[in-house]
Parts: structure tokens; sequence; C-alpha cells
């Protein structure tokens, strides 16, 4: 059975979702080198080098259908500002990916509140509902990443709680530790009234940036 998921480029009004690649190495070191203070809790490379390698540990679990790592590509400028993906696809007996979770995602502190965030998890989650199928996507964070689970609930999500020790910290100073995840998720029978939520959002950010 092959496991592997597709990986096709995902276009929105603002933002376009494209198969992570070295091509993005140069466009993500300058994303990354913005102000760093919304990166307590994510991981993000610092350098040129740190990116590269940061790629080439993503496509890792890539190549055994376990991600599907996006660079988050501004349409308006053409560049690179951060990223993003599906992972952690699980299956039925039958391989059908039942429930997948969005993850790995940042963006340079230019970008962010731009709406290239919504739109970026609207499509994602428009993908995994409609185009795999699912019937639940996950969202985690650090649960002391305010900003973080702001956003996530920005775009609808329901937050199901805190389990503790949950998953590995990528706070500065942690390496080896444990973090408590606060856990979001969307299922297939609210993704209806999400997209139109999340559309009428879109719609009104398009709105004001041609003004």
């Amino acid at each position: 059975m092959d496991l592997q998921l597709e990986v096709p480029v995902l276009e929105g009004r603002l933002v376009r979702l494209e198969p992570l690649d070295h091509r993005h190495v140069a466009d993500l070191a300058a994303a990354a080198s913005q102000s760093r203070e919304s990166y307590a809790f994510t991981w993000v490379p610092a350098t040129a080098d740190e990116v590269a390698g940061y790629i080439d540990q993503l496509h890792a679990p890539a190549v055994e259908g376990r991600l599907v790592p996006y660079a988050q590509v501004d349409k308006a400028s053409g560049l690179a500002v951060g990223i993003t993906a599906l992972w952690d696809p699980r299956r039925l007996e039958d391989g059908h990916v039942y429930a997948i979770e969005v993850g790995f995602t940042w963006l340079a502190t230019s970008a962010q509140g731009t709406g290239i965030n919504t739109e970026a998890k609207y499509l994602l989650f428009r993908h995994a509902f409609e185009v795999l199928g699912v019937a639940r996507v996950d969202l985690k964070t650090d649960s002391r990443n305010a900003r973080s689970r702001a956003a996530i609930e920005s775009v609808g999500a329901r937050f199901e709680g805190v389990p503790r020790n949950w998953s590995r910290s990528w706070a500065p100073g942690e390496e080896g530790k444990l973090r408590d995840s606060a856990i979001y998720s969307i299922t297939d029978a609210e993704w209806p009234s999400c997209r139109e939520r999340l559309e009428a959002k879109l719609d009104a950010v398009v709105k004001v940036n041609a003004n």
C-alpha cells in the first residue's frame, strides 16, 4: 500500500502553498531573520544553513508519508514567508485517512496579521475535508503559547483540553523536555460552517486590501 500523500499546490488569493523545497531557503532565512518575539515556543530556523537542514529534516517523514510540508508564499511579493504542513495522518485498515493534523506553522513577523495564516489554514482544511475526506483535523500548540492558541481559535477550531507532557518542547533552553499541549479540532460536521466563516473573513481582508 502506498502511504505517501500527494502534495499539490494549494492556491488562494493571498497565499500559495507550494511543496517545500530548497529553492525556498533564501526567502525563509530572510523571513526568519525578522523579529523573533513570536517564536518562543516554535521551531523556527535562524540562518540559511539551518533552514536547509530544517527542510531536510522535514523531508524525511514526508518520504514515509507522515508529513506534507509546504512553503507559504505571499502572492503579493512572490516570497516564501513561512512554513506549514499536514502531518500525522491516521488511517483505517483500508488505508483511508480519517484524521490529520495541521502543524509546523510559522510566519515572518511582517506576514502575521495579514490574512495569510487564515487563508493557509482554510486551504489546508479544505484539502483535508474535501479531497482527503477526513472526519477530523487536529491542531496542537504549547499550552503556554497564547498567540498560537488565539490564532487557532480564530480559524474556528474547538478547544479539547491540555494533556500533560504530551510532546517535546521547542522552547529555547528546554531541549529534551516535554510540554503540555493545548489540543483543538474541527470535525467534518463542523467544517461547512467553519468554511463559511473563514470565507467571510477572507472576503473582508481582500476587500480591505483592494481599497
